[in-house]
C-alpha cells in the first residue's frame, strides 16, 4: 500500500510540475546554434519547458552527458542549470517534442547547394522544408514556427505554404524569423548579452501577437530596446547582410594591405588611424590572409545569387568582388611565400604558427 501511495503522489507531483510551465518550446536541431540557444533560454526562463530534438542519437546522448558535442566557453555550466532544473530536455523523439510544443524552432543546417540551379551559391533549404512537413504532420494545436536557420529572404513563404498545405483541420500556424548572430568562442556571451535580438513576423494581428510571445521570452533577460521587431523578409535578409558587411570590411582592409606593401605604408597604422574614427570603428579592420569560417563566404554567395535572381546584376557583381578580393589576398599571400623562397618550394619545409581560428 505504501508503494501504491508513493506512485500516486509522484504522478500527481509530475503532473503539477508539467502544468507549471507557461510555455513549451521545441527546437528541431541540436547543433551549434540550436543547443546553446535553447540552453540559455532554459536557464533564463524557468517557467519555459525547452525540448531540443535531433535525428542523431549520438548527438543527443552527448548533450545528455558530461562531454557535450560542441565546445563553447561557459556552455557546460549553462546546460547544467537547465538539465538539473528539469526544463531542458534533449531527445530523439522528434514528433512527440513537436506535438507538445507551443513554439517550434527550426535550427537545421542550410548548406550551399552542390548541384542544380544555383549550385555553389544558393542555400539548400531542403532541411527547413522537411521540418515544416513534420510540424504540419504531427500538430494538433496551433503553433508558432520560428526560423532560426540562416535562410534566403522569403523562405518563410515556402515554410508557411508547406505548413498550411499539411495542416490538420482547425490548426493554424504563424511563422517568425529569428536569425542568430553568434560568433565562435563567444556564443554564450552573445546569447546572454546580445547587441540585438531580431524578430520578424507578418504584419497582421495574428503575426504581431505571435511575435510578442517571443518578445516576452527574450525580455526575461534582454532589455526591450535591444529586441528589434520587423517584417518577416527584413529579418531573413538582415542576417545575410550583416555577414556580408563584416566580410566586406575584411576585404576592404586587405585590399589596402596590398597597397601598403607596394608603397611602404604600414597597414597596422592605417587600421589604427581609420579605426579611431567613430564613424568607422576599429573592429574587423585587422589585415590578414583573408576571412574563413563557415559563414561569411557562404552567406555572401547566397546574397549574390539572390541579387542575380531578382535581376540586380550590378548589386551581385559588387558583393561578388568581396569574395574575389578574399581569394586574391590568399593567393597573394601564397605567392609572397614562394617569392621569398627564391621562387621554388621544392624540397623545403614550411611551418605554420597558429592554426586555431580562435583560442576557444
Amino acid at each position: 500500500s505504501y508503494a501504491i501511495a508513493f506512485v500516486i503522489i509522484t504522478t500527481r507531483s509530475e503532473d503539477a510540475k508539467a502544468m507549471a510551465y507557461d510555455l513549451k518550446i521545441c527546437c528541431m536541431g541540436a547543433g551549434y546554434v540550436g543547443g546553446p540557444t535553447m540552453a540559455v533560454i532554459a536557464k533564463k526562463c524557468p517557467k519555459v519547458l525547452v525540448t531540443v530534438v535531433d535525428l542523431s542519437q549520438k548527438v543527443i546522448d552527448a548533450w545528455n552527458s558530461e562531454e557535450l558535442p560542441i565546445y563553447e566557453p561557459g556552455l557546460e555550466a549553462v546546460v547544467k542549470v537547465g538539465r538539473e532544473r528539469g526544463n531542458l530536455i534533449f531527445s530523439t523523439d522528434i514528433e512527440a517534442g513537436v506535438a507538445a510544443a507551443d513554439v517550434v524552432f527550426i535550427s537545421v543546417n542550410t548548406p550551399t547547394k552542390t548541384a542544380g540551379i544555383g549550385a555553389g551559391r544558393a542555400a539548400n533549404v531542403k532541411n527547413c522544408e522537411l521540418c515544416a512537413r513534420t510540424i504540419a504532420k504531427v500538430s494538433t494545436s496551433d503553433k508558432i514556427v520560428v526560423e532560426k536557420s540562416t535562410v534566403p529572404v522569403r523562405t518563410s513563404d515556402a515554410v508557411r505554404c508547406v505548413l498550411e498545405h499539411g495542416a490538420k483541420p482547425g490548426v493554424k500556424f504563424q511563422v517568425l524569423s529569428n536569425p542568430e548572430f553568434l560568433a565562435e568562442g563567444t556564443a554564450i556571451d552573445d546569447l546572454e548579452n546580445p547587441a540585438r535580438v531580431l524578430l520578424g513576423s507578418l504584419q497582421t494581428p495574428e503575426g504581431i501577437a505571435a511575435c510578442q510571445v517571443m518578445v516576452d521570452v527574450y525580455a526575461n533577460w534582454i532589455p526591450r530596446d535591444r529586441i528589434l521587431t520587423t517584417n518577416l523578409w527584413s529579418s531573413e535578409l538582415s542576417k545575410l547582410v550583416a555577414n556580408a558587411m563584416l566580410a566586406q570590411r575584411v576585404s576592404s582592409v586587405n585590399s589596402i594591405s596590398a597597397l601598403c606593401e607596394a608603397t611602404g605604408a604600414n597597414i597596422a597604422e592605417i587600421s589604427r588611424s581609420c579605426g579611431t574614427d567613430p564613424r568607422i570603428g576599429p573592429k574587423f579592420l585587422q589585415a590578414s590572409v583573408g576571412f574563413g569560417g563557415s559563414c561569411f563566404q557562404k552567406d555572401i554567395l547566397n546574397l549574390v545569387y539572390l541579387c542575380e535572381s531578382y535581376g540586380l546584376t550590378e548589386c551581385a557583381e559588387y558583393w561578388n568582388w568581396v569574395v574575389k578580393m578574399n581569394d586574391y589576398q590568399k593567393s597573394r599571400f601564397a605567392l609572397n611565400i614562394v617569392k621569398s623562397m627564391f621562387n621554388t618550394v621544392t624540397g623545403k619545409k614550411i611551418a605554420l604558427f597558429g592554426m586555431a581560428f580562435k583560442k576557444d
